[in-house]
């Protein structure tokens, strides 16, 4: 029998403490306990409409840090009960391979697959799963890709004709971080980047070694990966990652062009982040919109952006519009 993922908010007029009694809470499950594993459970304990189903970490329960202590910390998804959504925070590539094992218990997902390139074709193949199952999967939901979609969407509607540029940094880089610790000989690693604008990036690459290791060969591994192939890269061994590592980010989108025949309109958006904070928060937030989709496979664009907030539509609106 196929799940319904819908949450029935009709009861609540108002999200506050007088009345979060009356809605069926969120029950979520974070897979993976990483940098964005650990704010995803700090976003979740701030969010009044959800609960935590328990953590899902490779080692399970053993060495169990004692800030989990209150929760079911398990191997398996399959050993939690009533979960309704998992949220993947996991590195990139294995984002897929989790997705495809949770959608068919019926379990929503969501995760920051971060390959720009490939979410068309990931989105493809999670499409009929989540069908066939009667779950939703919210993929590439960071905040870029992920929130800065969709402000480019709204920049492009806009000003339809024009040009759009995405400058980020400078900042830690945590997909292509991960990417560079995956590599042999690797211990730890922080790629940091740096915008040279007009939406070109030099790609900084900090790196401990493991002994007997050439930089000349692991830098060459890093640069043919595609997470840095097309951008100009330089790699550099130091004694501590830790000691320049620093989890600041940011982004400046900017869009000139042309509305209906007006040229010369200009649009800019800035901001300045703690990645994986801000990232998890947006995992919550499109957990929670999760909720309220047919099943499918979406981005970010695709949903409505009052859905990743609590509450009913109609207060919702009364507040915001």
């Amino acid at each position: 029998m196929l799940r319904n993922n819908r949450v029935n908010l009709q009861p609540i007029r108002k999200f506050n403490s007088l009345n979060i009694q009356d809605m069926k809470k969120i029950r979520a499950a974070v897979v993976g306990y990483g940098n964005i594993g650990k704010y995803a459970i700090e976003a979740l304990e701030a969010s009044e409409d959800f609960e935590i189903a328990g953590i899902v970490r490779r080692q399970g329960a053993a060495d169990k840090p004692a800030e989990l202590a209150q929760y079911e910390v398990v191997k398996d998804i399959k050993e939690l009960q009533g979960v309704d959504v998992a949220i993947l925070a996991t590195p990139t590539r294995s984002c897929p391979e989790y997705a495809k094992q949770i959608l068919p218990l019926g379990i929503n997902t969501v995760d920051s697959y971060d390959i720009h390139t490939g979410i068309r074709a990931y989105r493809d193949e999670l499409m009929p799963l989540c069908k066939a199952n009667g779950a939703v999967s919210v993929i590439s939901a960071g905040w870029d890709p992920g929130s800065d979609s969709i402000v480019r969407t709204l920049l492009q509607s806009l000003a339809p004709k024009g040009l759009s540029y995405t400058n980020f940094g400078p900042g830690m880089s945590m997909g292509h971080s991960v990417c560079v610790r995956s590599k042999k000989g690797v211990k730890n690693a922080l790629s940091v980047t740096i915008p040279l604008g007009e939406g070109i990036h030099r790609r900084m690459v900090y790196v401990e070694l493991e002994d007997g290791i050439r930089l000349d060969d692991v830098a060459k591994d890093i640069k043919a990966d595609p997470y840095f192939a097309n951008d100009e890269t330089h790699v550099f061994q130091v004694p501590s990652v830790d000691d320049v590592r620093d989890m600041g980010h940011g982004v400046n989108l900017v869009r000139k062009g042309v509305s209906g025949k007006t040229q010369n309109q200009r649009f800019e958006f800035r901001m300045s982040i703690n990645n994986p904070a801000l990232t998890a928060q947006v995992l919550v937030n499109v957990a929670r919109a999760s909720m309220r989709l047919q099943p499918g496979c979406y981005t970010m664009i695709e949903i409505p952006v009052i859905d990743m907030l609590p509450g009913e539509r109609a207060d919702l609106i009364e507040h915001l519009v």
